[in-house]
């Protein structure tokens, strides 16, 4: 995220990007898409919850999920953990991620591991004209300036269940233009909802924003303050939204479904205050689904909480870096790409360009990188992300 604090000078994204190292967005408390075929998004939505907890219970449930209180409490009693493959539910109509209160403490949120997902080094890239710049030198990920509520408070952790155990990726607090100054919406990469070709929906989805505050080590965190650990709260994924592409070409390694790794989640607080999201943080940041092609910019600013060692998941880190295009299926439209260390973790975390009026927009999220980290890629976000962003944003018109 480029650091941009609340001014009326318009400054060169650059000079911006270079000497920033955080999302400055105060709190109180161009065309994309070019070969960008694949517009649909799978957007059928879930049915509103009808119990009287509203813990997202969808009216028609798949097979494996509770369809009644009686089966809710088998869930919340560990039957989540009943991944039956060959019924892996994976269409956007069988989403659902019931609540369950005290899921993510403090002990388990340490277990969390990342789910980044890995590009080996020969991995196939497209050699067209201009479809793949040179690999970028190496960009040391440097940490984020705390309290995180001042310097980055959009910004925070996606944590999830898989058959894998606990995972964790990175988000970002989104504008929703039919919810003006009251959003519930959450930016993060489709692989930090969905497992992709291989499976379907991830469970016990949970957005912290701000996570550790105070940038405290993980031992610390294990006995702090609820407040420093989420000075927000935590949020609970009602609903989650990604592309048709990463549901079918999604893939854990080598880099299949990173062109269209983008997910929109709708998120509701554990304890209800009658404040969105937007109005909890004190800020949001604005998608640009029409930004500009990489040779266009100066610099772009990548944020998230990397997990994978040299990193431990405590703390937020960033990167800024001029990017250059990775193509790895010329059907789409071509990655941004841009030097970083930032490791598995820091999926999904926004990436930021300065905007009209000096403020942060959002252009792409986190989705591959190689192992040792060098740099990191995500999606242009264009006419497909666009329609996966209106499909939850209609969905949730004027409700909270």
């Amino acid at each position: 995220m480029s650091s941009i604090r609340r001014q009326g000078r318009r400054r060169p994204v650059l000079a911006v990007a270079a000497t920033a190292a955080a999302l400055a967005l105060t709190a109180t408390a161009c065309q994309s898409g070019d070969g960008d075929s694949s517009t649909d998004a799978r957007s059928k939505p879930s049915a509103e919850a009808s119990s009287a907890e509203d813990l997202g219970l969808p009216k028609d449930l798949p097979k494996d999920l509770p369809a009644s209180l009686q089966d809710l409490d088998k869930w919340r009693g560990g039957a989540w953990k009943n991944w039956d493959k060959d019924q892996w539910v994976r269409e956007a109509s069988d989403f659902a991620n019931p609540y369950i209160k005290g899921h993510w403490k403090p002990d388990r949120m340490e277990k969390a591991e990342d789910n980044g997902k890995t590009v080996p080094a020969d991995v196939e890239t497209s050699s067209g004209a201009g479809s793949t710049d040179p690999e970028p030198r190496a960009v040391k990920a440097r940490g984020v300036k705390t309290p995180y509520t001042r310097s980055a408070a959009p910004a925070g952790k996606v944590f999830f269940d898989t058959p894998r155990g606990p995972m964790v990726c990175s988000g970002t607090v989104v504008k929703d233009p039919r919810n003006p100054g009251k959003s519930n919406l959450v930016a993060t990469a489709g692989h930090c909802v969905h497992s992709g070709s291989s499976g379907g929906w991830f469970r016990n989805i949970m957005f912290v924003p701000a996570y550790n505050n105070r940038g405290l080590s993980p031992a610390q965190v294990q006995s702090a303050q609820p407040q420093d650990v989420a000075p927000y709260g935590q949020w609970w994924g009602a609903w989650a939204q990604t592309t048709n592409y990463w549901m079918d070409e999604g893939a854990q390694s080598g880099g299949g479904g990173s062109q269209q790794d983008f997910a929109v989640l709708h998120v509701k607080p554990e304890r209800q205050t009658g404040k969105s999201l937007e109005e909890t943080v004190g800020a949001a940041v604005k998608i640009n689904f029409k930004a500009p092609r990489t040779e266009r910019f100066s610099g772009l600013s990548s944020y998230g909480y990397p997990a994978a060692p040299p990193f431990d998941g405590a703390r937020m880190f960033s990167c800024t870096d001029k990017p250059g295009k990775l193509t790895i299926d010329p059907s789409q439209p071509a990655l941004y790409r841009i030097g970083c260390t930032m490791t598995g973790g820091s999926s999904g975390g926004g990436w930021f360009m300065e905007g009209k009026g000096g403020k942060a927009e959002l252009v792409s999220v986190n989705s591959i990188g190689p192992r040792p980290a060098t740099w990191l890629a995500g999606p242009r976000l264009g006419p497909t992300a666009k329609n996966v962003f209106d499909a939850i944003s209609k969905k949730y018109a004027g409700k909270n």
